[in-house]
């Protein structure tokens, strides 16, 4: 079974952390994923910088500049990554744009991904159809999940579609911003999350979006099986560094 879905199969709520890859330096990706692990992450999306990230907000734009500037590359990626699995065994996740898969070749990248032991993919400028008809059987094949979002927006019809293809969890965007735009929730996300639970879908969904904090954290799994936080962790590494690592974890769970 996919680490995810072990992970998913857990009887508690999971908090999944968001950062990018090179960043604060180039060669600080396998440390951060280790103390992550180690301060009790339940999950891990790893960002491949890319210089045109339309879904993110500038604290995480910013991260995959200086990223890009520090020299990390898909290739770098996969280099740093190959002894992963001796030390980490939580899932991990690519989350990055299509185009530099594209570059590296689908078949390619996901054959990579499969050998350094990545779990899943997260590709929010792959939509959906393209996926479902070229790309799902070479995904699949390399034991790779695929991870749709969903927003506030989309349709009913959508999301039972994207819920029919899913075989992991659904991302549920909480607003129709960029990352690292808002702090806390109203009643209009409440009900957004109320919504999708009453729909009864065959994957959990995984909030992302606007979660800094504990409380947060708390608003947004109470309908949902957990939250993944970005831009509160990328600014807590540039604020703080690698060392507070542990510290940030225990102020969002506790």
């Amino acid at each position: 079974m996919n680490r995810i879905n072990q992970k998913l199969n857990e009887n508690k709520k999971l908090l999944s952390i968001y950062f990018t890859a090179g960043y604060p330096k180039i060669d600080d990706t396998v440390t951060i994923i280790q103390e992550l692990e180690k301060s009790g992450v339940e999950m891990i999306e790893i960002g491949l910088p890319f210089s045109d990230p339309l879904a993110d907000g500038p604290t995480i734009q910013a991260s995959s500049t200086q990223a890009l500037k520090n020299g990390m590359t898909t290739e770098v990626l996969f280099k740093q990554l190959k002894d992963i699995r001796k030390t980490v065994n939580i899932p991990l996740i690519i989350m990055g744009y299509f185009n530099p898969m594209l570059q590296y070749g689908v078949e390619a990248f996901c054959k990579k991904c499969k050998e350094v032991g990545i779990d899943g993919l997260i590709i929010p400028d792959l939509p959906v159809d393209v996926y479902h008809e070229d790309y799902k059987s070479i995904f699949e094949a390399h034991g790779l999940i695929n991870v749709f979002l969903i927003t506030p927006q989309t349709s009913v019809e959508r999301i039972h579609f994207i819920d029919s293809i899913s075989k992991g969890f659904i991302y549920m965007v909480s607003s129709a911003s960029v990352t690292g735009s808002s702090s806390g929730f109203g009643n209009e996300q409440t009900d957004y999350f109320k919504r999708i639970a009453e729909m009864k879908l065959n994957n959990p969904q995984i909030v992302g979006f606007g979660i800094t904090d504990h409380k947060t954290f708390t608003q947004a799994t109470q309908f949902a099986k957990g939250a993944i936080i970005g831009s509160a962790f990328i600014k807590h590494l540039t604020d703080k560094g690698l060392e507070t690592i542990d510290n940030f974890v225990k102020h969002v769970k506790n």
